[in-house]
């Protein structure tokens, strides 16, 4: 589902998150459902949502498997729970070693390892059983990451999957949509290079910025699941 109206650019990630929201408002989320967000870049825009609606948010630590010497061109994904995914397409189209590949996935573990440990306690996926998602990050390119982040969700035996994203290319689109009750997004332009394109304003955000944002994530939640004594 798209917006009929868009913008040709998004002003930031908070911006893009409201409008996002005011999208989803057209689902009537309830109230047990979980919105959770892509660190670092999504973590804005599931803040937006979870506001919006008042719903308990969390993070969800998923890593691009990045081409060795181009780190930018994804050949899989690694996510929380231990799901790894590589296209194996893209290995054989580039000769990618299995010695090679493995090196990639072993450092990107080591990476997710150390953002669990900077970031604070995660509540375990396991929590998640039954319940309503809301998966959300700042956009996709390829949809790669977002399709690990969907397969630990299956594993965690989640109920609905509702994939929210301000902005993605026709590729990802693609490769989301069959695998998610809906796919709500903004912008799904025919020309897409890369997400920042489309945001006048796309810093990366730093630890100390995701962990003020996972703090305010923190007492948002502690104040959702007080007044409505859900427990997830």
């Amino acid at each position: 589902m798209r917006a009929d109206v868009t913008p040709q650019r998004f002003t930031d990630r908070n911006y893009a998150g409201q409008r996002l929201a005011e999208l989803l408002a057209q689902h009537r989320p309830h109230i047990g459902t979980v919105v959770l967000a892509l660190p670092r870049g999504g973590l804005p825009i599931g803040v937006a949502i979870a506001t919006r609606f008042g719903l308990v948010m969390e993070p969800l630590l998923v890593r691009k498997l990045g081409v060795p010497n181009f780190p930018e061109f994804a050949m899989g994904a690694i996510a929380a729970g231990g799901v790894c995914l590589v296209d194996q397409q893209v290995v054989r189209q580039l000769k990618l070693s299995a010695e090679a590949v493995d090196q990639v996935i072993e450092a990107e573990q080591g990476v997710l390892a150390e953002r669990e440990h900077r970031y604070g306690p995660i509540a375990p996926l396991a929590r998640l059983k039954g319940l309503d998602v809301i998966l959300c990050d700042d956009g996709m390119a390829t949809g790669r990451s977002m399709q690990a982040a969907i397969a630990t969700l299956r594993k965690a035996d989640v109920a609905e999957i509702t994939v929210a994203v301000p902005v993605l290319s026709e590729e990802a689109l693609a490769r989301i949509a069959p695998r998610v009750k809906r796919v709500v997004y903004l912008l799904c332009p025919a020309s897409f290079d890369a997400v920042g394109q489309w945001y006048r304003k796309f810093p990366q955000l730093g630890d100390d910025e995701v962990i003020s944002l996972l703090s305010q994530v923190q007492r948002l939640s502690a104040h959702t699941q007080a007044g409505s004594k859900i427990s997830i």
